[in-house]
């Protein structure tokens, strides 16, 4: 009873209409639709060369981490782990396609949430969502998903390269492209029956198929955590500070702020928290909190922390308070003895997830207004121009400086914010000085 009071005091639970059975249920709830991530983020992570069973615990620590502070300093039930996205971003552009170590790429992740940690010290940070238009926050969100989903769809081998059109289709008679195309449309089909564990479900069916044909080997359930000291402290934050890094560290900081702001705007307008104009209580708590677990993220070897969307399934059971997160938090300490099971998830068990994050990603087109060409052709470049250069850095880039042609090739200039104008010229400075002496 005792108990009872100390969390009715602590997380304001009658102020807010709920009971601690019903913050403990929505916590069970999120962390079941999110858990994918500590399966997920290791095989992406892996490509870049960190070791994925490492990687396991420290997405699982990072996830505690981030969500126990989110619950107990800002008492709102939105729970944070590894961005998607920015994963793959870090393991197969900025390492694999770049060629820059995984240790300088993390000091790229550190630098841009510090960056975004001194946007919120100074209130910068909802002074540029405001300012940056609807095209190209869409063109930004759909276009990642659209690298998103083309790196499911290469890993599975549902895509392969090829020497005279670039890509073509792969084998539909290897086990990868059958699984990993059965996991997608297992997570499409139940996430449309709003079955909140569709990914999890997803990974452990194709999963325990491989094994079935041979592909994965059981190798047990439970076991100490792995030594974390392959990826801990490895951070290069001296070779990251570097002019030629630049264009990467602002990516970081960009996508992680329109990710993880509207992801909590969006929950707790979903929770009854939120305004019209999108403030919640404890606002400033909260962006504290995401930015810092970034931060700390990258010094144990995670990419980049974001508030979980999928905190809305614990909204929608009933949570209200941080002791939803709280929970979530402590569920993935739990989840750190289960690194066996991490290992035995094949690639093209994740595959699906990948593919099926485009689509939610790519949803937030139909918010354009494609009869204005100057808001269209902007958000249709950004969105583009991620997949096709493989970068997410130049569809910002080019989604930036196509907004400033079109608006002032049609006489629209007063429509280009300062903010816009000011990033704008900064990247075609990158692109003249910085990107023209690497070629």
């Amino acid at each position: 009873m005792n108990k009872q009071g100390l969390l009715q005091r602590l997380f304001k639970l009658q102020e807010h209409r709920t009971t601690v059975r019903t913050e403990v249920i929505a916590g069970f709830t999120t962390f079941l639709t999110m858990v994918y991530i500590v399966f997920v983020n290791p095989q992406i992570l892996g490509v870049a060369g960190m070791d994925t069973q490492t990687v396991f615990v420290t997405t699982c620590l990072i996830a505690a981490f981030g969500s126990i502070l989110m619950g107990l300093v800002a008492n709102l039930p939105v729970a944070l782990a590894p961005a998607m996205g920015l994963n793959a971003f870090f393991a197969f552009v900025v390492v694999g396609a770049m060629g820059i170590s995984w240790q300088m790429g993390m000091g790229a992740i550190f630098w841009g949430a510090m960056g975004l940690l001194l946007l919120t010290v100074f209130r910068v940070r909802y002074w540029i969502i405001a300012n940056i238009p609807l095209s190209l926050r869409v063109g930004i969100s759909s276009g990642i998903g659209l690298l998103i989903a083309m790196i499911g769809l290469k890993n599975a081998g549902i895509v392969v390269s090829n020497k005279d059109t670039l890509v073509a289709i792969g084998d539909f008679t290897s086990h990868s492209v059958l699984l990993g195309a059965l996991g997608f449309f297992i997570i499409a089909i139940l996430a449309s029956r709003n079955v909140h564990v569709a990914v999890l479900v997803s990974i452990v069916v194709t999963t325990l198929i491989g094994m079935a044909l041979g592909d994965v080997k059981f190798t047990g359930i439970f076991s100490a955590p792995p030594a974390v000291s392959a990826v801990i402290r490895q951070i290069d934050l001296a070779g990251s500070l570097n002019i030629s890094m630049a264009g990467i560290i602002f990516s970081f900081m960009l996508v992680n702020l329109f990710d993880s702001s509207g992801t909590l705007i969006g929950v707790t307008d979903k929770a009854g928290l939120a305004d019209e104009q999108g403030k919640f209580p404890r606002m400033k708590q909260a962006l504290y909190v995401d930015s810092l677990s970034s931060v700390a993220g990258s010094f144990i070897g995670t990419s980049s922390v974001t508030a979980y969307v999928e905190s809305s399934s614990g909204v929608a059971v009933g949570g209200r308070t941080g002791l939803m997160a709280v929970v979530t938090g402590i569920l993935f300490l739990l989840v750190i003895f289960l690194s066996p099971l991490a290992a035995m998830v094949p690639a093209y068990a994740a595959a699906g997830a990948l593919i099926y994050v485009g689509v939610l990603m790519t949803s937030s087109l139909a918010r354009i207004k494609w009869e204005d060409l100057t808001e269209a052709v902007p958000a249709f470049v950004t969105a583009i121009m991620m997949p096709f250069s493989f970068s997410i850095t130049e569809g910002i880039t080019f989604g930036f400086i196509a907004y400033g042609v079109m608006k002032l090739g049609t006489g629209r200039w007063r429509e280009i914010s300062p903010c816009v104008a000011i990033v704008a010229l900064l990247f075609i400075v990158k692109i003249v000085f910085i990107d023209a002496h690497q070629v």
